[in-house]
């Protein structure tokens, strides 16, 4: 009998899980996103989405708690009955036996009693161990991931770097099915500056992570200095560079150590150059306790300004290759300008690599590379794709039409 109510109750215990996580979810997308939520007046949406997820949860909730917990009074029921069984049979045997008889029932009696306890607790706590059982399905989903590889008998080591990096037909895709690089090949000399171009969704960001190892290539081989780097440990390759995302981050904590992060040894005066470089001196000498001053979630912050602490970040990290995507793109016109001339002095000396969509920001990088659809469709100078007529100048182009 148990065991056909818990294959009974077993789907809706998943489904309220899984409904559970959906409603979670929502709650949080929600509480995120509140300004957006109130700017267009959506909170009769969202409601009735919560109230979908909560009417789905509470019948699924129902039906597992209401099932499992048939379980609790079914075993106490089993129990008495044959306990009034074994008591009923008992006596009848006994009318005919000897009087010694009645010391075998009563401790048949017991042993029923001490039989069905156990299975009786078992019963209170099914609901439980049901419910640990359809969390666990979830949780082992992700524990049973493929890990990535151990690298721990890689031996090269890249210390000093020049900067040559090339892909060579480089493919990829997150998907097996899917190949979003198809076949990239680049050469980049050390100490250039390469802008990666093209629409959403051609693959730049992507190449950057390849770079990076954030992901392994499906095929084909990136090097850097000759070296193809899957011969090299992660944390190597991540030394070799610097990154500015669109995507700013910042953690719990003072700005000087927002803008140190991990690199060991930075003095004040180091921090304070890099400010003053990227226009962000000024800013946070204005905060409560200056570089000291805790920044949290609560922190009145523009984006621009977080953006520029990130960069701050990189010029600090001094690492010998830069990645840039997007850096920019947060910050008005005359900042950018003051960020721009920081980046010539940062960029100087360094293999640097960056995206960007505002093409009037790459006019002086030593190689464009023009990429669609996963490939490399042009690469030269602005200059010599403007005189191409291609696909570059319709891009750069399209920026000042009406």
């Amino acid at each position: 009998l148990v065991s056909i109510i818990v294959s009974k109750s077993n789907k809706y215990f998943i489904q309220q899980q899984n409904t559970l996580g959906a409603l979670n979810g929502h709650i949080e997308e929600v509480y995120s996103g509140h300004n957006v939520i109130k700017a267009y007046n959506a909170e009769r949406k969202v409601t009735e989405v919560f109230n979908k997820y909560n009417k789905k949860l509470t019948e699924s909730a129902w039906k597992s708690q209401f099932l499992s917990s048939l379980m609790g009074p079914l075993m106490h029921f089993i129990g008495n009955l044959g306990y009034v069984v074994v008591c009923v049979v008992g006596a009848a045997l006994a009318i005919n036996k000897s009087p010694d008889f009645f010391g075998v029932i009563v401790a048949f009696i017991l042993y029923v009693r001490l039989f069905t306890q156990p299975l009786s607790q078992f019963a209170q706590c099914i609901t439980n161990v049901q419910t640990i059982a359809a969390s666990s399905e979830r949780v082992f989903e992700m524990l049973e991931e493929k890990e990535q590889p151990n690298e721990s008998h890689k031996t090269k080591e890249l210390t000093k770097v020049k900067g040559d990096v090339e892909f060579k037909n480089v493919k990829f895709g997150y998907d097996e099915d899917k190949i979003i690089i198809k076949n990239f090949s680049a050469s980049i000399k050390a100490g250039q500056k390469v802008a990666i171009v093209g629409p959403t969704g051609a693959g730049k960001t992507t190449i950057v992570n390849l770079l990076m190892r954030f992901y392994e290539v499906t095929e084909g081989e990136i090097y850097i200095d000759g070296v193809p780097i899957s011969e090299l440990r992660r944390e190597n390759v991540h030394n070799l560079f610097s990154m500015v995302l669109q995507d700013t981050w910042l953690f719990e904590g003072t700005v000087k150590e927002n803008i140190v992060y991990s690199k060991e040894n930075v003095s004040m005066q180091k921090v304070i150059n890099a400010c003053k470089e990227c226009g962000l001196h000024h800013f946070i000498k204005t905060l409560p306790n200056g570089y000291d001053t805790v920044l949290t979630d609560t922190t009145t912050i523009s984006a621009g300004q977080k953006q520029l602490l990130t960069i701050a970040r990189a010029m600090v990290q001094d690492s010998p290759m830069l990645i840039l995507d997007e850096a920019t793109s947060s910050v008005d016109t005359r900042t950018e300008v003051i960020i721009q001339k920081a980046m010539d002095k940062l960029l100087k000396g360094r293999t640097s690599f960056i995206i960007a969509h505002r093409l009037s920001t790459i006019k002086n990088a030593d190689l464009i590379l023009v990429m669609k659809d996963g490939d490399v469709i042009e690469s030269g100078t602005h200059k010599e794709l403007l005189a191409n007529q291609g696909f570059y100048a319709k891009l750069y182009n399209s920026q000042f039409e009406q």
